[in-house]
């Protein structure tokens, strides 16, 4: 079965994803954020460090999402991340326009 997502996969998909996972509650490290989407996706999406971090950070520079350093569950220092009023707001523009990719790519496949 082919590993995904796929390293051609669009960059705003792999930023949904981590606005999602950060959307559900409280803030996560990095692993935890990769786990959610891998675990939400029934193990089908498996996101590698060398695309999750990137897009940490750009989410952060966007203001998308904001950090604070703290322990993690095995005592460890982690960067935890969060959701600001921004990033819901833009989780709420990709996750519209995610659906109207989906729809349109379903129809097109239909016919």
């Amino acid at each position: 079965m082919p590993r995904f997502p796929d390293p051609n996969l669009l960059q705003g998909t792999l930023d949904l994803l981590v606005l999602h996972a950060l959307g559900r509650g409280e803030a996560m490290h990095g692993y935890a954020v990769a786990q959610t989407i891998h675990l939400l996706s029934d193990a089908v999406l498996t996101v590698e460090e060398g695309s999750l971090y990137p897009a940490l950070h750009r989410l952060e520079v966007e203001g998308l999402i904001e950090a604070s350093w703290g322990a993690s569950e095995n005592n460890r220092r982690a960067k935890y991340y969060g959701l600001t009023r921004k990033g819901r707001r833009a989780l709420a523009a990709k996750h519209e326009t995610w659906d109207r990719l989906h729809a349109a790519v379903n129809r097109v496949l239909a016919t």
